[in-house]
């Protein structure tokens, strides 16, 4: 807490205390508002300004949208605002035109759930949570451009999310021009026959109406089907991959989740795998994420291999080792794989193992047994390395391509239909997976690679499977094909021509990118612009149409089920909305009736595009300008996709929403609409702001602020509790909210302690009791330039001394640096040194240094640079003022020093020019007495000379 001494502020009523602060941020917000300081001119629309402005460099920088939580800000949520906020400050100061604002991504799950409970619609508390959240941010002094603001959950904010909904769903993916394109150019193909109609002897014309749907939704990038899908009777709805835990639980509620087949919306994403891996390379993003994306979309070359299964029947695998095909003993499908019920023969094969049974007395009773085991677990957990490997014998054989032998096909959870085909070749002597279930269901196994490690080609006598991709094949002839002999490259290329050629097979590529499960049985989220006829056909909304708004209901929640009744199906809130989901309309050939979609979008959908409408947020005729898109988005040298200059959020959504937006901003890109095929062409990922947490005995959390410390243990209510570092938030009683540090310091000491923390992507512990030192360093500011006892200035109009000029370039120079880099920590500490050379030196300030030192302050503590500003005599705000340039002739120091070494050991130090000559570095350090002592006559060998800071002489 800050100290306050009464009879010094009567003394000196013109101190800056948080009082002081608190007048100060207020007026200057204000002014800021009254004057649309931060507004940003686009070069055409109803944003347009100043030309001369918007023909400045553009920066466009962006923070990741805000949930508008209704526990509002704690002090970790504005470390990224902050830091943009410094950076778009310098950006202004140094000649951008800088677009730089916020809105709020209000649909989703919390929302829905406060209504579920309350009773209060999801839109009135989202409200009042976003006027909280905006009063806090607007407190903290955040030069935002406030016209281009908006919530997801506006009508004229989600109009465009559906109509760029309907443009997904009215494309394809054309494979070889490697783009998006019209749906409607792909029926001209099928009408013209230029593409045939899948099915001998059938055409376009032939099909009907429901033929022609089902044929389209082959190709559309946005398309429904019946899907295994996560499913959470818990929370009534599905969930995507990503939003379900390694231990099998939704991230939100933490209930069980269970895999099931419902017909859903579903986004193509996997059409873009290549793209969305080969872009990566040109943006500025950390490699972790890199990495994180290239491992989820999960590139990998082999080939597509067909086992014959029954008459008519075949089974397909992906295989990236198709050279050990000899070796493929049985077969894996996944549980969920459509084959598993057609395939299933009505009783067990003659000689069917025990084993392989489960002990079940059909193979029907078996499979249904298994499927409902493997439901209940997540693909993590499936993925798993158990000791115990499951799995259950489908009573069906293939046929190994190769060898022509009949291979048992099982079923077994560690096989998954998100991966591949959702089967595989078991070849169990060379895949430790494989030959863990292989003995467990005694198996046989066959070598097909040659051990290089001593072993013998006997599998019986092995521990584990055999894998190189450095050894020879054996045991690998049949007919016209042998592999024996050959390297695995070789192999591999003999093996997949030897399949193509027959049909049975071709060499591919394969994604661990599953397609995006896009719908959610929740109300409080954007409604599909999708009617359904009485033949089930979907039909999209005309565009006269949007937005789609969704209608009021009196019970808001899905229908939730037992958490771990697995056998259940979900039931939205629309859907009991019976006015508004069945509807006459005339969609072009008369009045019809039609049902509307009940699923709502995934909370992901309007963070897709977000970064669209701040260019252009009040266009009603278009998603975007594209003169405005082409200028703050457009590719440009060094950005060859385009996209937002500067992004900066948290690291946990890799996955998720970066992944998505790429996607949304890809399909848009090649449909035309916008010229960047990117969204964010530099991501940085701000660390976190940790809070020690306090535990009682129990392992309650105690509220922190009222542990005592006493001989380095902590006490609450004269109880022992323990303390470990963590997340901070209302839940852990260690939330410390920006308003509290706002009352005590002021804006300004809570924007400099959070910058000088530590480097901004690395995480770091708040400390209440360390915020007074920021305080400090203003108030020693404040005291350079202004005369406590009158309030007026100190500075004077006169020359600074010379050590003065380089203290104030360096850290020019220094600040620099350091503000374009992000590193404001070490600009923070400059500027403190600086002002403590300042302090130091005593006397008035020169006016020309007291005016950079404000401007060098200005994008960290923008108010109180404000206000000095004025006080210095100017009537304009410093917002758009030139950041200070160094003067080089002042950043060098006029010497430094050279150590003169002989044997390693220091003789001699030299104030030397930096400028010097290894020459005449030389002669001097050869002049000096105490070289000349050290050396007593003895010849020298060599001289070293690394000007101007060493030289080190070797004696003869």
């Amino acid at each position: 807490m800050s100290e306050t001494n009464p009879a010094a502020e009567q003394a000196a009523p013109h101190r800056y205390t948080a009082a002081m602060a608190a007048d100060i941020e207020a007026r200057w917000q204000d002014f800021w508002d009254a004057h649309g300081t931060y507004e940003a001119p686009n070069p055409t629309g109803d944003l347009a300004g100043d030309p001369a402005v918007a023909a400045r460099p553009k920066k466009f920088i962006m923070d990741m949208f805000p949930y508008p939580s209704g526990a509002g800000l704690h002090v970790g949520h504005p470390l990224g605002y902050i830091a943009t906020d410094v950076y778009a400050r310098h950006q202004r100061m140094t000649g951008h035109n800088v677009l730089h604002t916020l809105g709020f991504d209000a649909f989703g799950l919390p929302a829905e759930q406060y209504a579920v409970q309350t009773g209060t619609h999801p839109r009135t508390s989202t409200e009042a949570n976003m006027a909280n959240m905006r009063i806090q941010l607007r407190r903290l002094g955040l030069g935002h451009d406030k016209r281009r603001s908006f919530a997801t959950i506006d009508p004229s904010y989600y109009k465009w999310t559906q109509w760029i909904f309907l443009k997904i769903f009215d494309s394809w993916y054309d494979e070889q021009a490697a783009k998006a394109r019209p749906i409607a150019e792909l029926v001209a193909q099928f009408e013209s026959g230029e593409r045939p109609v899948p099915g001998e002897g059938r055409t376009w014309q032939g099909l009907t109406a429901a033929e022609r749907a089902d044929l389209l939704g082959e190709y559309r990038l946005a398309y429904a089907s019946d899907a295994p899908v996560n499913w959470c009777p818990g929370l009534g709805t599905v969930l995507a991959n990503e939003e379900v835990t390694a231990e099998g639980r939704s991230e939100r509620g933490n209930f069980p989740v269970f895999k099931a087949k419902l017909r859903q919306w579903n986004m193509r994403i996997t059409a873009y795998a290549d793209r969305l891996l080969d872009d990566l390379d040109a943006l500025d993003w950390p490699e972790a994420i890199k990495l994180q994306q290239r491992n989820w979309i999960g590139r990998s070359e082999g080939a597509r291999v067909d086992f014959a299964v029954g008459e008519d029947d075949a089974i397909t695998v992906f295989t990236t080792r198709q050279d050990t095909l000899f070796g493929a003993t049985y077969m894996v499908l996944a549980p969920e794989h459509e084959l598993v019920e057609k395939i299933v023969p009505a009783a067990w094969p003659e000689g069917t193992h025990q084993v392989w049974t489960g002990g079940h007395a059909t193979p029907a009773d078996a499979v249904g047994a298994y499927r409902k085991q493997a439901a209940s677990k997540s693909d993590v957990e499936r993925q798993a390395e158990a000791k115990d490997k499951t799995g259950v014998f489908t009573g069906a054989y293939a046929v190994n391509p190769v060898s022509g032998e009949r291979v048992p096909v099982f079923i077994a959870d560690y096989v998954l239909m998100g991966y591949g085909t959702g089967a595989i070749m078991a070849v169990p002597a060379h895949d430790s997976r494989d030959f863990a279930f292989a003995r467990a269901f005694e198996l046989p196994m066959r070598c097909v690679v040659q051990p290089t490690d001593g072993r013998s080609t006997d599998p019986a006598e092995w521990d584990d499977a055999f894998s190189s991709y450095d050894a020879e094949l054996v045991n690998s002839t049949h007919g016209d094909i042998t592999l024996d002999g050959l390297g695995v490259v070789d192999a591999k290329a003999r093996i997949t021509a030897w399949l193509a050629e027959r049909g049975i097979g071709e060499g591919t590529v394969n994604f661990r990118l599953r397609d995006w499960l896009f719908s959610r049985q929740r109300y409080w989220g954007e409604p599909f612009p999708i009617v359904y006829d009485e033949d089930g056909i979907a039909h999209p909304l005309p565009e006269s149409m949007l937005p789609l708004e969704l209608p009021e209901v009196d019970d808001y929640s899905p229908r939730t089920f037992d958490p771990d009744d697995a056998d259940t199906q979900p039931e939205t809130p629309l859907s009991r909305n019976e006015d508004w989901v069945d509807v006459t309309l005339d969609l072009g050939d008369g009045p019809k009736k039609y049902r509307r979609e009940t699923n709502t979008m995934p909370n992901w959908a309007g963070s897709c595009w977000y970064e669209l409408r701040y260019l252009d947020p009040h266009n009603d005729t278009a998603l975007v300008d594209p003169e405005i898109e082409r200028y703050w988005m457009g590719p440009r040298e060094g950005q060859p996709h385009g996209g937002v200059d500067l992004y900066v959020g948290g690291a946990e959504h890799a996955v998720l929403h970066l992944l998505y937006a790429r996607f949304w901003s890809k399909v848009l890109f090649d449909l035309g609409y916008v010229s960047s095929a990117e969204p964010f062409h530099k991501l940085f990922n701000q660390g976190m702001i940790q809070a020690f947490v306090y535990r009682d005995a129990r392992g309650i959390a105690v509220p922190a602020a009222e542990v005592e410390e006493r001989d380095g243990a902590y006490f609450f209510q004269g109880e022992k509790v323990s303390r470990v570092l963590g997340k901070m938030g209302k839940s852990l009683k260690n939330a410390v909210t920006p308003d509290e540090i706002c009352a005590e310091y002021g804006a300004d000491t809570l924007r400099l302690y959070e910058m000088a923390m530590g480097p901004l992507d690395v995480s770091r512990p708040w400390d209440t009791r360390a915020v007074v030192g920021q305080f400090r360093l203003l108030q020693r500011l404040w005291r350079n330039i202004v005369d406590e006892a009158t309030g007026e200035t100190t500075v004077v109009d006169a020359e600074p001394d010379e050590e003065t000029l380089r203290a104030l370039h360096k850290a020019v120079d220094g600040v620099s640096q350091d503000m374009a880099a992000m590193r404001f920590n070490t600009a923070i500490a400059k500027v403190t040194e600086l002002n403590n050379h300042l302090t130091k030196a005593g006397g008035a300030l020169p006016r020309t240094v007291a005016e950079r030192l404000v401007l060098l302050v200005a994008p960290l503590a923008p108010h109180i640079a404000e206000e000095l500003w004025r006080k210095l005599g100017h009537t304009e705000s410093l917002v758009h003022r030139d950041f200070p340039v160094a003067d080089p002739a002042f950043v060098v120091d006029e010497t430094v020093t050279c150590v003169v070494q002989i044997k390693g050991k220091v003789k001699a130090r030299l104030e030397v020019a930096p400028s010097i000559t290894d020459a005449e570095l030389e002669a001097l350090a050869l002049a000096d007495e105490g070289v000349v002592a050290a050396l007593g006559g003895a010849g020298i060998r060599k001289v070293i000379v690394r000007a101007p800071k060493l030289v080190n002489i070797v004696p003869a």
